[in-house]
């Protein structure tokens, strides 16, 4: 990580000067509203209070998705209300910014929100990694948070911001490639957030220990069925981020019914679910061999 700036005071050059500051940067990409929180919430709070400069980046204001309660949205004002819901995510994780690409949620594979021209699963690659590209090189992070090629269960929208950011670190590294977003730089560093299937499986067991039913891990467990232990190269300890990851998530009341499968959990069971995050590499490959014990550990 770079080391702090000397207290006689820098003069700054470049907005990514005053980053450098607090010990380096971290940019999360995904699709929608609350990918943030429920994948990768632990890890920013984390990051957040050890002194990195968090941001992120999210494609789409999630306007087709789920409404818990009609009494905070309807389907015409449900993209607004989960912009200010991120927000009120991203301030209780500790990020630092929040920025939005403008695109329309896609809604789940072959449903009509697919066809929608608006739909960021339909967006051209040259236009949306460009705007990645910007944004990394505004930011300079050593680290990228994405969803893995499967986008986690398959749904177009991770699928794609995972192939735009993908490719737009390695534009952003190009000297020769829109060289009027900025000097090139170099992530070094990518994860993808996943839940590997021994964690269902230690739900599984844990629920009914205590006499609760399981069988809503069911769907969940078939969505993620792709993503094996061995997937898995970080583990990550944050339980001394639970509260700030459980003030996220209360943020997100849109998508928090009350039977949402995780208001089931027993509240100590839920806090110890929260408290280990999971992360496999994306780049560079060479990491595998010898994986961090921490998203930033050796940088």
């Amino acid at each position: 990580m770079r080391p702090p700036v000397p207290p006689s005071g820098p003069s700054f050059e470049h907005p990514a000067d005053i980053i450098a500051c607090v010990g380096g940067s971290l940019l999360a990409v995904f699709a929608h509203p609350d990918d943030e929180t429920f994948g990768a919430g632990g890890a920013l709070a984390r990051a957040a209070r050890q002194g990195v400069h968090v941001a992120l980046v999210c494609a789409t204001r999630g306007e087709v998705g789920e409404i818990a309660d009609p009494e905070i949205a309807t389907p015409e004002t449900l993209g607004e209300v989960r912009e200010r819901e991120l927000r009120c995510a991203a301030a209780r994780l500790g990020a630092a910014e929040v920025s939005f690409l403008g695109y329309r949620d896609s809604g789940m594979a072959g449903t009509p929100e697919n066809d929608d021209p608006r739909a960021f699963a339909r967006a051209g690659e040259a236009e949306v990694v460009r705007a990645l590209v910007g944004h990394v090189r505004r930011l300079r992070p050593e680290v990228v948070l994405t969803f893995d090629a499967n986008g986690g269960y398959g749904h177009p929208d991770h699928m794609a911001i995972h192939r735009h950011t993908m490719a737009a670190v390695a534009v952003a590294a190009d000297p020769s490639a829109h060289p009027s977003l900025g000097p090139p730089w170099t992530v070094r560093r990518v994860f993808y957030p996943v839940i590997p299937r021994a964690r269902f499986r230690e739900l599984r067991e844990r629920l009914a220990a205590g006499g609760v039913d399981a069988a809503f891990l069911a769907d969940a467990e078939r969505m993620l069925e792709r993503l094996p232990d061995e997937r898995v190269d970080v583990t990550l300890d944050v339980r001394g981020s639970v509260e700030a990851k459980l003030a996220a998530l209360a943020c997100h009341a849109t998508q928090m019914p009350a039977d949402h499968p995780f208001r089931a959990l027993p509240e100590d069971l839920a806090r110890e679910a929260m408290a280990t995050e999971f992360f496999a590499i994306g780049l560079p490959e060479g990491l595998r061999a010898a994986p961090p014990a921490d998203l930033f550990d050796g940088i």
